[in-house]
């Protein structure tokens, strides 16, 4: 019975793993005291996996994906294995660890701190951020070193914890160092992935681990500047009607004064009653103000004797009494200088202010100066 049993052993062992998990990075195959590896045993290493033995706690060597018959022909590590003192046995003496070589996506990052960054428009502040990454263990034999060491499984959670701080530190890096204005941050989000990528590399390699993907989902800024953004919008959108900031803020007091806790006491309606009318009061001027259009200056000259500006066509300085000299034009007649609102030429009696006519023709009103009647077209001397 024990013979068969053992003959049994030595000729049926296949050694794989089937991972159906969806975070298992290691597993360690399980061999009990009555279960040994043969020199005719199949090794099975399927896609994204990588198989290690490790002797007497050191890594004897690693395959990569394929179907191995263990056998000294091939396997270079049990030629040394069974050349020992003990003679050529079959039975080998090993540990077998499976390594998850795919990508672990959708692993979640955020910042439990603030990250500070000087900002040229709000000065020092702080943002938060998070996001998803994924990564793959790139050296089975580093991470074995430096990671998992002997465990029987190690999973994605166990890894997370130390992996996430170095992403964090190497996004607050970034965004440090970009001194990218904050209302600039979420056009960058692609440019602060691939940074994060490529900066973290060396600390990754030192694991047998690298970062894929890392993503940004969100930068959020702190709760003032967002309201104080929020309030920069407001005044867009309302400065054509309102013009100025106060009118703004007048707008928003009105609504304050309505909700005034007083109101049930006569002094403090009365308070607040006086404060919403002088608030509404400058709020109406400011809208008529804006609204209205504006009276066109009047035209002035400058009184020779005083200096005083004087009314144009004013015929005495209202400050001084000097008489205001008129412009002059010259008569078409003679050419003699004539006030420019003088009727008649003192020289020669030529009537220089035209007056409104008929049309001979029509009997039409024309207006002096016209040369052809607006109904007839008649021409006119």
């Amino acid at each position: 019975m024990g013979l068969f049993s053992g003959i049994k052993r030595q000729l049926l062992k296949v050694i794989e793993w089937k991972d159906e998990s969806k975070d298992t990075i290691v597993y360690r195959y399980p061999l009990t005291d009555r279960d040994e590896i043969m020199t005719s045993s199949t090794l099975v290493v399927r896609e994204s996996q990588c198989a290690v033995f490790v002797h007497k706690g050191k890594i004897a060597d690693v395959f990569e994906p394929g179907t191995y018959k263990l056998s000294t022909e091939n396997i270079p590590f049990l030629t040394k294995l069974l050349s020992l003192p003990t003679g050529f046995e079959s039975r080998i003496k090993a540990e077998v660890y499976y390594v998850n070589t795919k990508q672990f996506i959708g692993q979640k990052w955020g910042t439990q701190n603030p990250i500070m960054m000087r900002d040229d428009e709000f000065g020092n502040i702080r943002v938060r951020g998070f996001g998803i990454y994924s990564f793959k263990v790139s050296d089975a034999s580093k991470f074995l070193k430096e990671m998992f060491g002997t465990n029987a499984v190690y999973k994605t959670e166990d890894v997370v914890e130390q992996i996430k701080p170095m992403l964090i530190q190497a996004i607050t890096d970034a965004i440090a160092e970009s001194k990218i204005s904050a209302l600039d941050l979420a056009a960058n989000y692609k440019e602060f992935s691939n940074t994060v990528v490529e900066s973290s590399k060396g600390d990754f390699d030192e694991y047998g681990l690298s970062i894929t993907k890392f993503v940004i989902e969100n930068i959020s800024l702190p709760e003032e500047v967002e309201k104080a953004l929020d309030e920069r919008t407001r005044l867009g959108v309302l400065e054509d009607k309102l013009g100025t900031y106060t009118q703004l803020r007048a707008a928003d007091a009105i609504g304050d004064a309505a909700k005034n806790p007083n109101g049930g006491n006569l002094a403090g309606l009365g308070v607040g009653f006086g404060a919403g009318r002088a608030i509404g009061d400058t709020f109406v001027n400011g809208l008529a103000t804006e609204n209205t259009p504006r009276q066109k200056a009047q035209n002035t000259v400058k009184c020779e004797k005083c200096g005083a500006k004087v009314k144009e066509g004013a015929k005495f300085c209202p400050e001084c009494g000097n008489k205001m000299e008129q412009e002059k034009v010259k008569c078409p007649e003679c050419g003699a200088e004539v006030a420019k609102n003088a009727k008649f030429c003192p020289e020669c009696g030529k009537k220089l202010v035209l007056e409104d006519t008929v049309c001979p023709k029509c009997g039409a009103k024309v207006k002096a100066g016209a040369k052809f009647c607006p109904e007839c077209g008649e021409k006119l001397n």
